[in-house]
């Protein structure tokens, strides 16, 4: 349920305890919409939806597949990172980068429908996190920020005219800001115009450590002035930063960023924001020891939370009632029309082959394992599964995916079928380590309950059962980690050691999870 307090009109931050990276945000009217990074995983590019600034829920993905076949395969840390969200000439846009082939755009009308083919504004290795800005002077630009990995830059912001209809580059390129002395790994920026002065908002210092700071001009050449309006102070949120903001009718503004929670991702805050008489905004709260700027653990409500108050999360648990996955769900590639056949009341995922990686068969390259985030610290989910393999090496079942996973299936045997426990880890030089070990034979033709408790610090107690009611565990517990830029993700799959022509079955008849 969503993070209110028992304090009456007050909000408790994180108001998404989900891995929701590199938030930004828009308000059309009444409606608020997010954003937020997707890397490799399809659908891509989470569209979510508020009233009221607290609770949230999926509505959309801005596509399913690039038009190349890059993301065929599993690419871990790759795809689509830190988007930007506008509402401009009655269209809702979003830019995003992916890391090695460019800056990507994407329009549409009704953020709830379909929107446009990604369209490449520039093919670029490290471009990353483009935000444009449409000018009063009917002019537009981008600024973004450099991934050194790829382009060999880092701590700058550059500046480029935009085409105004958000297709293309027309000007010189210009490094506007370099923090490498005072704002380092300055990235994720959001652009903005409020009273003759260009704002941007930007992160500096890493998303472990970092802090908000905002960079002013009046004009787009400079000189930008530079403040810090966001850092950690005496509170627990570690580098907060990277986010954008949203100014209500009233004036109130406000601003969603994350906090780095390891294992759990990149969480959602929510803080008050100001405007001062010299044109500086402020985020959050004072502290009163040091005069700077902290997160907000409580606070009031935004004063439209009063008028339309819900209670509303990112979906999580699914029924299947229509034979496919609900919008929480992404694969880690494009997703195949194979990996799914029909059915009625049930998912029934097909068992693909398993591909190698690093010369052995692994499920840390399976493209399609169904995954979503975490929802919360502490969880239970739950499923059962009904089978219908048709050849020994064919498995499915219940895994906790990251670059440690573990995964709790049924596998068909010579003559018999048995329940197996697989469990790897990434060591520091990149080398996957993966094992597995019988836990106990299993009748033909009997459903198969599964079930994972995850308690604080992600460790992972796996659970199986004839009934849905006696649970028998398997030991010893398992502690989940992070992926690639990434927190630990909750799924199910079906996987072969073997590729044949009509592959196995295996039959979901819902997925729930209980916070």
């Amino acid at each position: 349920m969503v993070n209110i307090t028992t304090r009456p009109g007050y909000y408790k931050n994180p108001i998404l305890h989900a891995d929701y990276s590199d938030p930004d945000i828009v308000r059309a009217g009444d409606d608020f919409y997010m954003v937020s990074s997707s890397f490799n995983h399809f659908p891509a590019l989470p569209i979510l939806h508020s009233k009221d600034l607290v609770n949230w829920k999926i509505i959309n993905h801005v596509f399913s597949r690039f038009d190349n076949n890059t993301y065929d395969t599993v690419q871990p840390g790759k795809g689509v990172w830190a988007p930007s969200v506008r509402y401009h000439d009655g269209k809702f846009w979003v830019f995003f980068s992916t890391p090695d082939e460019g800056i990507f755009m994407s329009f549409t009308e009704d953020p709830h429908g379909e929107w446009s083919a990604p369209h490449c504004v520039k093919a670029a290795k490290g471009w990353i996190d483009p935000c444009p800005l449409w000018d009063e002077d009917g002019r537009a630009w981008l600024v973004h920020a450099f991934a050194h990995s790829r382009s060999g830059k880092k701590h700058q912001l550059q500046l480029i005219e935009m085409s105004p209809d958000g297709r293309s580059l027309i000007g010189d390129e210009q490094i506007i800001y370099d923090g490498a002395l005072d704002l380092p790994t300055l990235e994720g920026p959001k652009f903005y115009k409020r009273n003759g002065w260009y704002y941007i908002f930007a992160p500096a210092g890493g998303v472990e450590t970092g802090w908000q700071c905002v960079l002013r001009a009046r004009n787009l050449q400079g000189p930008w002035e530079t403040q810090i309006v966001l850092q950690q102070g005496e509170t627990h949120v570690n580098g907060p930063h990277q986010g954008g903001f949203v100014e209500l009718e009233s004036g109130e503004c406000w601003f969603v960023h994350f906090q780095d929670a390891d294992l759990y991702g990149r969480i959602v805050h929510l803080q008050p924001m100001r405007w001062q008489n010299d044109g500086w905004p402020t985020i959050g709260e004072k502290h009163t020891l040091h005069g700077t700027w902290q997160p907000v653990i409580e606070h009031p409500l935004p004063s439209i939370a009063t008028k339309q108050q819900g209670v509303e999360q990112p979906q999580t648990s699914d029924d299947f009632t229509d034979g496919i996955p609900g919008l929480q769900w992404q694969w880690q590639a494009h997703p195949q029309q194979k990996w799914l056949q029909s059915a009625t009341n049930m998912l029934a995922l097909t068992c693909q082959i398993m591909p190698e990686y690093q010369g052995v068969q692994a499920l840390y390259a399976q493209p399609n394992l169904l995954l979503q985030k975490f929802p919360a610290r502490e969880f239970c989910a739950t499923t059962r599964l009904e089978s219908a393999f048709v050849q020994p090496g064919e498995l499915s079942g219940l895994i906790i995916y990251g670059e440690r996973y573990a995964a709790l299936a049924l596998e068909q045997c010579e003559g018999k079928r048995k329940i197996t426990f697989i469990s790897a880890w990434m060591s520091d030089t990149g080398v996957l380590h993966q094992q597995q070990r019988d836990i106990a034979n299993w009748p033909q033709n009997t459903p198969l309950w599964l079930k994972v408790d995850v308690k604080p610090g992600g460790i992972c107690h796996f659970r199986f059962s004839e009934n849905g009611t006696d649970w028998q565990s398997v030991t010893p517990y398992f502690a989940a980690g992070k992926g690639k830029w990434v927190g630990a993700k909750v799924g199910i799959f079906a996987a072969s050691r073997q590729a044949v022509a009509q592959p196995g079955v295996g039959f979901y008849s819902h997925f729930t999870i209980e916070v």
